[in-house]
């Protein structure tokens, strides 16, 4: 009985975090370049249980031991690992000069069957290179193009981008002009494996072990395109995600009441049967 108990709470366990990572996903329905995060639910390994049975003789210095088989036992489930969604998000038209987002035409097939994807390259503070989807940019007092929580956006040759001010063109690969003048080329960088990223608190990806991406341009089998002017939306979708929600929701009620029944038949097993 009491491995119901644990079995029914890690049941619990797992809805209240799935249904904490539902909610994120809807919080950032509206977030630009937002990629939702999916979640993979495992069983706990099964324990196969047998009974020892001890057979003792006239001589109690000898016994002999059997065993059957009881059966097996699962222990419940558990949030096994939480990756991100790299499905391309709609494009929204916001005719601002320092919004971008990118549009993936065609990305190489991975014969593991792991996403490749392509993003923004943003300098990170501490050493290396952050990636992002995020091209809400904006620029700072100083003229670099940044993230809108600051961080520097960077060029093909890993370069902070500088302008004199809002006013440029940048065309589909990703060539930055300004009074008919080459500024830089925006960086965009490759994932052939996407998986490897981790997302960090500002939302931003990172590899894991450090290191740095390669070059989105010029790579076989990597079509995309630079637009200037737009931003990529998330790609949660709400009525999906609701859906989950409700339905984790509803699992979640199913393992407490579950647990209260156990509850009340241990109750009755120490104060009623107890009692004989």
């Amino acid at each position: 009985m009491f491995r119901g108990f644990y079995t029914a709470a890690s049941g619990m366990l797992t809805q209240q975090r799935k249904t904490e990572i539902l909610t994120n996903n809807l919080a950032n329905v509206n977030t630009p370049g937002y990629k939702s995060d999916d979640a993979s639910t495992r069983a706990f390994p099964e324990m196969l249980l047998q009974r020892i049975d001890a057979t003792k003789f006239g001589n109690r210095t000898m016994s002999l031991r059997t065993s059957s088989l009881v059966g097996s036992l699962n222990t419940g489930v558990y949030i096994q690992e939480t990756t991100p969604s790299f499905r391309q998000g709609d494009l929204s038209k916001t005719e601002l000069s320092t919004d971008f987002a990118l549009r993936e035409f065609e990305m190489p097939q991975n014969n593991d069957g792991n996403p490749s994807s392509i993003f923004f390259t943003v300098e990170n503070p501490d050493g290396g290179e952050f990636y992002t989807r995020n091209g809400n940019f904006t620029l700072d007092a100083e003229g670099y193009l940044t993230t809108a929580k600051g961080y520097f956006v960077l060029d093909a040759d890993g370069n902070r981008i500088q302008l004199r001010n809002g006013d440029f063109t940048t065309t589909e690969e990703g060539y930055i002009e300004q009074n008919g003048e080459y500024i830089a080329r925006l960086g965009v960088s490759f994932a052939n494996n996407a998986n490897l990223l981790r997302k960090n608190a500002q939302g931003l990806f990172e590899l894991e072990g450090g290191g740095a991406l390669p070059s989105a341009y010029g790579i076989d089998g990597v079509r995309f395109s630079v637009n200037q002017g737009y931003i990529e939306r998330s790609n949660v979708d709400a009525t999906q995600t609701m859906t989950e929600l409700l339905s984790a929701y509803r699992t979640f009620e199913a393992n407490q009441k579950i647990l209260q029944a156990y509850d009340q038949s241990m109750g009755k097993a120490v104060n009623e049967i107890g009692k004989l």
